[in-house]
């Protein structure tokens, strides 16, 4: 055999040897290189590369509120864009749109910004691997005791061989991504349409002797508690009761304030859309607001429709375990869709003409560490904790989401008094809507918003005393 021809295999594995370090060090560096930040027009995002897949093409992803969700643009090669909302100021933005060819303007600096932005990480990125493929081949000929001249060569080969990787995954595979950057012109295109038109006022009068005004689902309706002593037909059908946390704040405060919250409510069904119970079509929630003319809270308390709560509080309890993959994969397929609805929400929530406060309400933890009182349901300790990881999961969106916009988001905690407990503030299995607050629950969420609003400020005004008791839309 000839000479060249042995040394084919110890040159193949070589090669091998040689890609797998690199592969390794870009693998590395797309982990740790810092994402590049932007902030055009009100917006303030960063630009990074997501984790490398097999695939040739793809959707990028979106952080929107700490959830990944998929970008609605498609790029070509394994190594693609991931950008990551950490602000977003309406003010600014609308600053922007206001001015003379303002929406153009703005759109093509994102569109630049979020391209120059990639191109300086990928400059970041291809120095950072560079720099791991140096660490590694330094590591492996000093545990081989290579000689000085071995030492230099693989160097030089580990550093080619990442250069030459990424010049084909990224220069070449994914050349076509500046291009398909330039057509983002907001983050409505990377999230896909948003609410077909904007909210409008119902033709309900206006109401301008309203402070406060709460919008959502059962929990701010207060379902399942005393019944209001005049019910509308929407009253009845939205299961809105007087142990609402409206009514506690309209009564400490001294305000007139419209609880506009109704079981079942999602954001597209009853906040930014409108929303059938029964017989009774209740108009969007956000519309009805809008005739609160001077109000100058807003309250929400929304998400547990959104995600199927209690479809999946209900599999869970009948399964024999809640982490199985397919009931995990089916939650995150539904924090994916709430995450970009939310989005629209807090726009339309930032463009209410009132300008009001806005506090975004997060969602109690029903379950302690004893659930003993639920044996029947089939609910255990495992169970709960996976529960709750999931409420933590969806309360993880709600907070960034306010914090993204500049709203104020409130924790509410029912420590010591949770399901099983001496005196829960949650109503039981048999009660008339289990899970739910009861009277001392929606006390205590009023608390925490109460308390929220001292903190950032001192709450409205307070009407006559003529004006106290909550007005039903």
């Amino acid at each position: 055999m000839r000479p060249w021809l042995r040394r084919i295999p110890s040159l193949l594995a070589y090669t091998a040897a040689v890609l797998a370090v690199a592969t390794l060090s870009v693998w590395l560096s797309i982990r740790v290189t810092p994402l590049q930040t932007v902030s055009p027009a009100g917006q303030t995002v960063q630009v990074g590369a997501a984790t490398p897949d097999l695939s040739m093409s793809g959707p990028g992803e979106l952080d929107l509120f700490g959830q990944v969700i998929p970008t609605r643009p498609r790029f070509e090669g394994p190594i693609r864009p991931r950008l990551k909302v950490t602000q977003i100021s309406l003010n600014a933005q609308a600053s922007a749109l206001t001015e003379p060819g303002g929406a153009q303007a703005a759109g093509k600096e994102l569109s630049e910004q979020l391209t120059s932005a990639w191109t300086r990480y990928l400059l970041w990125e291809t120095l950072i691997a560079v720099g791991f493929a140096a660490l590694i081949a330094v590591a492996i000929t000093g545990l081989r005791r290579s000689s000085r001249t071995a030492t230099l060569r693989t160097l030089a080969f580990a550093v080619g061989g990442v250069c030459a990787l990424n010049a084909l995954g990224v220069y070449l595979l994914a050349s076509g991504t500046p291009a398909a950057l330039r057509h983002v012109r907001g983050i409505e295109d990377m999230v896909g349409p948003g609410t077909p038109a904007p909210v409008q006022a119902v033709g309900a009068p206006a109401r301008p002797g309203v402070q406060a005004v709460v919008i959502g689902d059962s929990t701010a309706a207060a379902i399942g508690n005393a019944p209001l002593d005049d019910p509308t037909a929407a009253d009845k059908a939205c299961g809105r009761t007087k142990d609402a946390y409206a009514v506690y704040l309209a009564a400490a405060n001294n305000w007139n304030t419209l609880n506009l919250a109704c079981s079942g409510a999602t954001i597209r069904d009853g906040l930014l859309g409108p929303q059938q119970r029964g017989t009774t079509e209740v108009p969007p929630q956000l519309s009805a607001a809008l005739k609160a003319t001077k109000a100058s809270v807003t309250i929400v308390s929304i998400g547990a429709n959104d995600i199927h709560w209690s479809t999946l509080t209900a599999l869970c309890a009948a399964a024999n375990a809640c982490d199985d993959k397919a009931s995990t994969a089916y939650f995150q397929q539904q924090i994916a869709a709430f995450t970009t609805d939310y989005y629209d929400l807090l726009g339309s929530l930032a463009a209410l003409s009132q300008h009001p406060r806005i506090l975004i309400n997060e969602y109690y933890n029903p379950f302690g560490e004893n659930v003993s009182c639920l044996k029947d349901q089939h609910v255990t300790a495992a169970k709960a904790k996976i529960l709750k990881s999931r409420l933590d999961e969806l309360n993880s969106v709600l907070r960034q989401g306010a914090q993204t916009f500049g709203f104020t988001s409130v924790p509410q905690h029912f420590d010591g008094h949770r399901l099983c407990s001496d005196q829960p503030f949650v109503q039981g299995p048999d009660a008339n809507a289990p899970l739910h607050p009861n009277a001392a629950g929606e006390l205590a969420i009023a608390l925490a918003d109460q308390q929220a609003l001292t903190r950032t400020g001192t709450p409205p005004t307070t009407p006559s005393p003529s004006t106290t008791a909550p007005t039903a839309p």
